[in-house]
């Protein structure tokens, strides 16, 4: 009988490439991790891994034998979700991992609402990058991200997740009340507030250049509290979506951009897993929670 934390193992052997990598992203230690694929050898009657320099490669029966671990993982979550469905009592422990914005402007009004509701769900919320959710979540480490998607930049999708699209949130342009400018090709003498390069900083780089001109990006910043202080302070322009409190910060102007662009905010979660009422009770509470900024 094949072990299905041994064959958990040996799909995130084959996504992760080395036995170390596994180890730690799991917290085994490397000996442990290579004693229970010795053993699920054993239980296939087959071998499963075989050397490549100084990394292993998985044999063909091993491909296999993943590609069958994702259909029998993701049944498992399914039934994980039917049983605690039919128990009638939302209980237990919610992992959830999300970007800053949502930490700052959507958990806390969500968690306020489900603590009096369910007083025996626990949600433990760490703020984390999507690079590094997205292989905690199909490890197991997360049960649920909360993330954004930028128009005219689609993210690639693990075919171990499923996605929830929640609702989309405003992007607008934001300019010191001080400056005459007011539209984005009259600010391009100015200088702007944005992101590090990445999705965020590539949509805001290509919209100024659909407006005729290359942004003078002077501060750069993953916090869009600090692009705020700068915009209030008369120093820069930014891009900035709803969530960031933009309509409501003193000193700031807000104004249309062209095409009246919106980010996407939505849930993932490992495939089978959507319907747990865990991540049910979570996901409703952020949709009705959502500040009125973050859609039309």
């Amino acid at each position: 009988m094949l072990d299905l934390r041994r064959l958990r193992l040996l799909r995130e052997l084959a996504r992760r490439g080395t036995i170390a990598a596994v180890a730690e992203a799991l917290s085994y230690s490397p000996s442990a991790v290579s004693q229970q694929l010795a053993t699920l050898e054993k239980e296939a009657g087959a071998r499963l891994l075989e050397p490549a320099g100084r990394r292993v490669r998985l044999t063909a029966q091993a491909e296999l034998l993943v590609a069958h671990a994702e259909v029998l993982l993701e049944e498992l979550e399914r039934t994980e979700a039917a049983l605690a469905q039919s128990l009638n009592d939302t209980v237990g422990t919610l992992r959830v991992a999300a970007f800053q914005r949502a930490v700052l402007a959507l958990v806390p009004p969500a968690l306020s609402e489900l603590q009096p509701r369910y007083p025996a769900l626990r949600v433990e919320v760490t703020e984390l990058e999507p690079e590094r959710a997205y292989p905690a979540l199909i490890s197991g480490e997360f049960d649920l991200i909360l993330d954004e998607e930028y128009p005219g930049f689609p993210l690639p999708r693990a075919r171990q997740t499923d996605r929830h699209d929640l609702f989309a949130d405003d992007l607008r342009l934001a300019v010191p009340g001080g400056w005459a400018e007011r539209s984005l090709p009259s600010l391009a003498a100015r200088p702007f507030a944005m992101e590090p390069p990445g999705t965020a900083r590539d949509w805001a780089m290509s919209v100024c250049r659909q407006a005729g001109f290359e942004p003078d990006v002077r501060y750069t910043s993953t916090d869009l509290q600090v692009h705020l202080r700068l915009v209030e302070a008369g120093l820069a322009a930014a891009l900035l979506p709803g969530l960031s409190g933009v309509a409501r910060h003193p000193g700031v102007v807000t104004h249309p951009l062209p095409g009246h662009p919106q980010r996407q905010i939505f849930t993932a979660t490992r495939r089978g897993a959507a319907r747990h009422p865990r991540i049910q009770a979570f996901t409703t509470a952020l949709n009705a929670h959502r500040p009125a900024a973050a859609a039309r």
